[in-house]
């Protein structure tokens, strides 16, 4: 199984969505640049901010897309041409409706479950689904109906503080997800209540 090289985060770019909770993507890759003492800058040719970060022995490429959510395949397609990634050197980073905020998941492959972001990433990669992911829990607002509404939401101060609690947890874990160890990362990230 090849390395992961590549960490995207999933969000919507402009200040009137920096702290709604479909930005749960870019937070994370925000805190790993943070923690790596590296800064996202704007990137024409990956369409988005992008940043080179060392995670322990890891060298990675940070990406937070500027093209809307449902356009995100384009980033991420750009940044896998130039660097020639594969799909299994990709992690993703997405808010999920069906984990509760303060809960956090890694998974390889899979559908898009209805995330436009996913969506348009495995479109754009050729209908390849085996990237690697990390699915940070918001909760859902319990109707169908309600939920476009709710990840352009801002989410409370408690619902944040338990996001935070979840991203501090991924960036424990993330030093064993690079070095290949899945099992262990996803032992110890899944076990946080």
């Amino acid at each position: 199984m090849s390395q992961v090289t590549a960490i995207i985060g999933l969000g919507n770019p402009g200040a009137e969505y920096d702290a709604t909770r479909h930005n749960a993507g870019f937070w994370l890759v925000d805190a790993i640049a943070r923690s790596a003492h590296t800064e996202l800058r704007p990137e024409k040719k990956f369409l988005g901010l992008y940043a080179k970060a060392r995670v322990g022995d890891h060298e990675l490429h940070l990406l937070n897309p500027t093209t809307f959510m449902n356009r995100s395949g384009a980033a991420v397609a750009a940044l896998a041409q130039f660097f020639k990634l594969t799909p299994d050197n990709l992690l993703v980073a997405h808010d999920e409706l069906d984990l509760p905020p303060g809960q956090a998941r890694y998974k390889t492959g899979g559908g898009h479950g209805g995330h436009n972001g996913l969506r348009d990433i495995i479109s754009a990669l050729g209908n390849q689904k085996q990237f690697h992911r990390v699915r940070i829990g918001i909760g859902h607002p319990g109707e169908a109906r309600q939920v476009v509404n709710y990840v352009l939401g801002r989410p409370g101060k408690a619902e944040r503080e338990a996001i935070e609690s979840a991203l501090d947890e991924c960036l424990a874990t993330l030093p064993l997800a690079l070095s290949g160890d899945w099992a262990k990362a996803m032992n110890r990230l899944h076990s946080v209540k």
